[in-house]
């Protein structure tokens, strides 16, 4: 069967990115993107027999897959890539293999069974401290000196078209001095990137910075979004809860670490010097572009941010090495948000909260209004890709629509 791969298709030859999807009236099961169709890896498990347990391909969740480790999860995908250009191969002998993306819906990739978001842009920290503290020291002490985090709610993720409802809690409106209960006024979006592990370790264990990324299996779009009000009242002193938890989305299709290999970049140069648990070598950051675009209802959708992945003052490697120096255990299916990813340009900045300056700079929006957070059935989608020299790696979409509060 030939398939047909649009010119600028996320998922081309060079991507294969795992991911959960049905079809009416059949399970849940694993599959890979190819250009717009799905190669059903349960159906081929079913012909062909994988040099491992082939009951891996029929499960709801990658997490069994992805646990047998890289050796296994990367000559599965370089043997599709292979297949895909032979003629005479399995692929190509069974086109009932393929199945339309259109025809499919597609579910949460893992089981989620813990989630950590870091807060890794200098740009977005900086953003953040002039707007709430004092511009001239913007970055709280410790900020240089490690990837700062904190542990979100693995139950509240969801997968891309999961639409929900304006979350309630208590606020302190300006010159109040107590709080109220009500509907949170300031939704906010967060542009990031998440990463998933594919290991389980005990508790002392640490993952190195030399082995960080043999723990990691790949890549994700995540839309962090945040009451920025209630995140506000109630942050202090222990940091985000209700603000956050409510709902977080993530992108269906999961992009392995190796097919990123070949857009990696120097990261920002890290002063002062950062202690030895977290120096590195090499290229550990990754040359991704960002989008996030604003759909009012009944109108168009407009682009409101352009970013890119590359500008993380603190990489995976890092971040994952800080997490566990403690002793911390991981698990297989672990998500790590980057957090807010933004740029030094204004156009760059990875949520309302910056785009409209804390509500002083109002965002125009084509049909005449203006935001300064998200209004109710307002959609907003984030995209990313990565390419050079004519090879291209993308993630799809992450995209919901903010309903009335229930």
């Amino acid at each position: 069967m030939s398939i047909n791969i649009p010119k600028n298709s996320d998922f081309s030859i060079h991507n294969i990115p795992f991911g959960i999807f049905s079809t009416k009236n059949t399970m849940p099961r694993v599959g890979v993107a190819i250009g717009e169709h799905i190669i059903d890896l349960s159906a081929l498990a079913n012909i062909y027999n994988f040099n491992f347990d082939n009951s891996v391909f029929k499960q709801s969740t990658l997490n069994s897959f992805i646990a047998l480790g890289k050796s296994v999860t990367n000559k599965v995908r370089t043997d599709i890539q292979a297949w895909l250009k032979d003629d005479n191969s399995i692929l190509n002998k069974h086109p009932k293999l393929f199945i339309k993306q259109a025809d499919a819906k597609m579910h949460l990739p893992v089981k989620i069974t813990d989630y950590t978001d870091f807060y890794s842009s200098i740009e977005h920290a900086t953003n953040v401290g002039k707007m709430f503290r004092d511009p001239e020291n913007a970055l709280l002490p410790n900020w240089r000196h490690l990837p700062v985090g904190y542990h979100g709610r693995a139950s509240s993720i969801r997968v891309s078209g999961t639409d929900f409802h304006r979350p309630k809690g208590q606020t302190l409106n300006a010159n109040s001095s107590q709080p109220v209960f009500g509907a949170s006024q300031k939704i906010d979006f967060e542009l990031e990137m998440g990463f998933i592990t594919n290991k389980n370790t005990a508790i002392g264990d640490t993952v190195t910075i030399d082995n960080a990324e043999d723990c990691i299996f790949g890549m994700v779009l995540l839309n962090d979004w945040s009451a920025r009000d209630i995140q506000k009242w109630e942050y202090v002193p222990l940091g985000p809860f209700l603000g956050k938890n409510f709902i977080t989305h993530i992108s269906p299709w999961v992009v392995t670490l190796e097919a990123l290999e070949y857009f990696r970049v120097q990261g920002p140069k890290q002063t002062p010097k950062v202690l030895p648990y977290l120096e590195y070598k090499g290229q550990k950051n990754y040359d991704i572009s960002l989008s996030v675009t604003l759909t009012p209802q009944h109108n168009q959708e407009q682009v409101i941010c352009n970013s890119n992945f590359k500008y993380m003052y603190w990489n995976m490697a890092q971040q994952l090495a800080h997490h566990t120096v403690n002793g911390c255990n991981i698990s297989v299916g672990d998500l790590y948000g980057s957090g807010t990813i933004s740029g030094k340009d204004k156009n760059s900045f990875g949520s309302m909260l910056e785009l409209a300056w804390a509500g002083t700079k109002p965002l125009k929006i084509n049909d005449g209004s203006e935001r300064i957070f998200i209004n109710d059935n307002d959609t907003i989608t984030l995209r990313g890709y990565a390419e050079k020299d004519d090879i291209r790696v993308g993630f799809g979409e992450v995209s919901a629509k903010l309903l009335p509060t229930k």
